[in-house]
């Protein structure tokens, strides 16, 4: 999955070219994502099958920053997780970051992250200079029950980098047989071997991604910058590379141009096809990142990738899929699993953190055996404002709010008890429904209404990937029982 800051290169005789690539860039800092602004409060959207979701872009709320390169799965109980790059300076351990969400990816909460610190064979070899700040681009694959975690290290500016393996039996932290094991080396850089007609071809051990061809025989896309895209042979149930792999291993994509700005392969399988997603251009440049994320296919996993006007990858080509749009600059460091597109953007309307790198999810479609993506941009419009409530003491209340926007907005709740100077996410149960008219309405029930609420205020705010609208707040009134005065 995909980039980062860092110098590149190439031969000697474009080296010059390259000294502008992110020099100073580099991923935000961040506050510690364990205390967001409120996410794990939030309430949760509605049960599976109430609101399918459309083709094209999916607004998603809570904890979704600082995520950098995600890496996408949806296991079987119906959870959806993501693992994403580590935080710079050792943050938190440093190590690979974990995000989960149980609303079909709408509502996130950051869960920790895979480890307290990063190995210590990890640091042992990088003992002769500056050691990696975190851990980078990880990438999730199951396999026969077995969870597959790599993740990479490497040291700044340099393709002296490293992939390398963690496992799992599951996925869910509350398990008990929950560990992620770490297996160790997988592929470092510098590579020799890989061209004996030139010997300084090698690719960059970073962002890889796995797929299985046709025969369930694994292979892992890696590369960043420097000769492209590699297509390594891997072998189950050690999830590493196959024997002589150097010598079977195939230089799938490389745009031959300056910098070679081609990084994050992700190869999927669909159809008789085998589609290669790619990150171009440059990340991790706040207002100035080009990332933009481009496609091609193959009938055969080692290529020739070719993009819709028979370009092929190995060479330059690649159909633009997903670029900068409204609020969302920098699109790129994707995965995917199954028809949904997971990558990092930065939200040019965040004012209090700009810049950071932030969770995007598109559902893909499929025209004509190519994948597409819908960049429409609306903002949130309120509908309709909830009306203010008056229920008895114990009874349920119901408030009711309704919007447009694409991609379809996502209503969070918030209640307030000291007459709207401080808000905090209110306690309901949401239900979220599309119209056929084209708004997206939330309802929310207060369960048990208490006397002590008389009072609350109550109001939604509606959001998507490029701005938020707040409605006006309402008030709830709560009558006593009967027979019993107000509190």
């Amino acid at each position: 999955m995909t980039s980062r800051h860092r110098f590149w290169s190439r031969p000697a005789s474009i080296v010059a070219v390259l000294t502008l690539a992110l020099a100073g860039a580099a991923m935000p800092a961040s506050a510690d994502p364990k205390a967001p602004a409120a996410p794990t409060a939030l309430t949760q959207q509605s049960a599976a099958g109430s609101l399918d979701d459309l083709v094209g872009g999916k607004s998603v709320v809570g904890a979704t920053s600082p995520i950098h390169d995600p890496a996408l799965i949806i296991d079987d109980d119906g959870t959806w997780y993501v693992y994403s790059t580590g935080l710079l300076a050792r943050e938190n351990g440093g190590t690979i970051q974990m995000w989960s969400s149980r609303d079909e990816g709408t509502t996130w909460e950051y869960t920790g992250t895979v480890w307290d610190e990063i190995p210590a064979w990890i640091d042992e070899r990088y003992a002769d200079g500056v050691l990696p700040e975190n851990l980078w681009a990880p990438e999730i694959y199951e396999n026969d029950g077995t969870y597959y975690l790599y993740y990479s290290a490497s040291r700044f500016g340099t393709d002296n980098s490293l992939t390398a393996l963690a496992t799992n039996t599951t996925l869910n932290p509350e398990d008990p047989d929950y560990e992620w094991v770490d297996q160790g080396l997988v592929v470092e850089s510098p590579v020799t071997g890989l061209d004996p007609g030139n010997p300084d071809k090698t690719f960059n051990a970073i962002d890889a991604g796995i797929v299985e061809d046709a025969d369930g025989n694994p292979y892992m896309s890696i590369g960043s910058f420097w000769y492209g895209i590699f297509l390594v042979p891997l072998e189950w149930p050690s999830g590493k590379p196959v024997e002589n792999w150097q010598s079977r291993t195939v230089n799938i994509a490389d745009r031959f141009i300056p910098g070679n700005p081609i990084e994050a392969p992700y190869i999927i399988h669909r159809d008789g096809y085998y589609y290669l997603f790619t990150s171009f251009d440059f990340c991790c440049r706040g207002a100035d990142s080009t990332y933009k994320i481009a496609v091609g296919r193959s009938e055969s996993i080692t290529g020739p990738y070719l993009d819709k006007e028979g370009r092929d990858m190995f060479g330059g080509g690649g159909s633009i899929l997903l670029e900068s749009h409204g609020a969302m600059n920098g699109v790129g460091g994707q995965s995917v699993f199954g028809d949904y597109l997971a990558f990092h953007y930065y939200d040019r309307t965040n004012t209090a953190a700009p810049y950071i790198p932030t969770l995007g999810l598109q559902k893909l479609g499929w025209e004509d055996g190519w994948p597409t993506v819908d960049q429409t941009v609306e903002l949130p419009a309120v509908v309709s404002a909830p009306a203010a409530a008056t229920v008895r003491d114990g009874h349920k209340a119901h408030f009711t709010a309704s919007a447009t926007g694409t991609p379809e907005p996502v209503a969070v709740w918030e209640s307030s008890d000291d007459d709207g100077a401080t808000w905090q996410p209110a306690d309901v149960t949401q239900r979220a429904e599309r119209n056929d008219d084209g708004t997206y309405t939330s309802t929310v029930e207060v369960k048990k209404v208490l006397a002590t609420q008389d009072g609350r205020l109550f109001r939604a705010t509606f959001s998507n990937p490029h701005g938020t609208v707040t409605t006006d707040p309402v008030e709830l009134t709560v009558n006593p029982k009967p027979g019993k005065g107000r509190m």
